[in-house]
């Protein structure tokens, strides 16, 4: 019985963890595409399928945001964690 009960805090806990990683389709698609597009080629906002940037820089955009650009990259996006950042950004490295 010791040994069912341990199996299962061992799976409860590796499944909290995989559904506690973030995912950065579902990020975007909630806090970017409106701009960006669905597949990241441009709206009102510039296409980031394909981007140059690398995966830190577009964290950097995101989380710290840069002065002189249009609203809302001039500042730290609202409301996105650095975990969600880094996601969004994999995510967006997977767009061609």
């Amino acid at each position: 019985m010791k040994r069912f009960i341990a199996g299962a805090a061992v799976f409860a806990f590796m499944t909290g963890m995989a559904f506690a990683a973030e995912d950065g389709a579902a990020i975007y698609t909630a806090k970017c595409s409106a701009c960006h597009g669905a597949a990241g080629a441009g709206k009102m906002g510039p296409k980031l399928a394909g981007t140059s940037l690398s995966t830190d820089q577009i964290v950097d955009e995101l989380t710290k945001g840069v002065p002189g650009k249009k609203a809302p990259h001039g500042k730290p996006m609202a409301g996105l964690t650095a975990d969600q950042a880094s996601a969004v950004a994999a995510y967006l490295k997977t767009l061609k």
